[in-house]
């Protein structure tokens, strides 16, 4: 299959390596990856082999000159990754068919190889650790704090000192706030007793992690699954979510459609009543990018099978009030979910 990339995750994916100024072709029997000399040394020192590694000033040209050499009469590409003027430069003055394949990388990547799973569990573990680092800061120097310092905390935590890129902007959310599923920081301040949301990740060798703890922000509290609140609305609240995530993990099963896995956690949210307030998917893929197939939601005839990896994310969000999500990243393995 002859075909091009242009996002970072999927170049990275066929080369094993990506900047910001980057192209990988696939034509026939080779391949190239095309960069500008300010990536050279580090795009020869890490692309694996047999991958042609081309340097020049213009990227679009140098890649329109090598399909037309090709003689090639069609090339895969995927229309999300490319902008009208990207797209234009490559195809001028090309005689072939550009096919149209949405989410082309993604689908290739949507089961993992093992390497991909082992930097996963990887991820998902250091991201735990994490967290764990996080409530130990917040219980030293966190209450009083508003919410934009405790995501730089977030961050720090997360990042080990600059150790990890971190997968996506940290969520850190009190009270009221975190009836955004996603909040933005505020000048709210962490008093004892309150509801705390935080939903962060950090990366691995380029692959994410993704995971989302509400707690009874008491002294000494921690990120355990296992909370306990003074507020019976809240507890009733938390039960019910945390049942719809464990639930929605021990019940999937590879052969399910995804649309399943989505309603075995949207049920139980809307026999407690709290339905309409449940109003995001359930869970995604994760990998080199934090959103990936496959999708969990209540329209997705995605098959699972084994070797698939997303979340299992429920949340309860009452406007004025609070919210509560649960997340954790599982793995299908044997047929079941694996949490990370």
């Amino acid at each position: 299959m002859n075909y091009i990339v242009k996002d970072e995750s999927a170049i990275y994916y066929e080369a094993n390596y990506s900047c910001d100024n980057a192209l990988f072709l696939k034509l026939g029997t080779e391949s190239f990856l095309i960069t500008d000399s300010r990536y050279e040394i580090e795009a020869k020192e890490s692309v694996k082999g047999g991958i042609s590694v081309l340097i020049t000033k213009n990227l679009y040209k140098l890649a329109n000159s090598l399909i037309k050499n090709s003689q090639i009469k069609k090339i895969v590409y995927d229309p999300k990754e490319w902008s009208i003027f990207a797209f234009r430069e490559l195809s001028k003055n090309l005689n072939i068919k550009f096919k149209k394949r949405v989410d082309f990388s993604h689908k290739k990547r949507i089961i993992k190889e093992r390497y991909e799973l082992e930097l996963l569990s990887i991820s998902a573990k250091l991201g735990a650790e994490a967290f764990d680092r996080l409530a130990k800061r917040i219980n030293r120097s966190g209450f009083k704090k508003d919410e934009y310092n405790l995501t730089y905390k977030t961050k720090e935590a997360l990042s080990k000192k600059g150790k990890y890129h971190l997968s996506f902007e940290p969520i850190v959310a009190i009270n009221a706030n975190s009836a955004k599923p996603h909040a933005m920081p505020t000048t709210e301040r962490l008093k004892r007793g309150d509801l705390l949301l935080v939903d962060a990740g950090l990366k691995y060798k380029r692959y994410c992690s993704d995971r989302t703890r509400t707690v009874y922000a008491k002294e000494g509290f921690s990120f355990s699954i296992n909370q306990r609140f003074k507020s019976k609305k809240i507890q009733k609240i938390y039960d019910t979510v945390l049942k719809a995530h464990d639930v929605a993990i021990s019940k999937a099963r590879s052969g399910m459609k995804a649309k399943k896995i989505d309603s075995f956690a949207r049920d139980i949210i809307s026999k407690a009543g709290f339905g309409d307030y449940f109003v995001h998917s359930t869970g995604h893929g994760v990998g080199l990018d934090i959103h990936e197939m496959p999708y969990i939601n209540s329209k997705s005839d995605t098959i699972i099978e084994d070797g698939m990896v997303y979340t299992i994310e429920p949340g309860i969000y009452l406007p004025n009030e609070f919210g509560v999500r649960i997340e954790d990243m599982v793995a299908m393995v044997n047929g079941r979910a694996t949490i990370l």
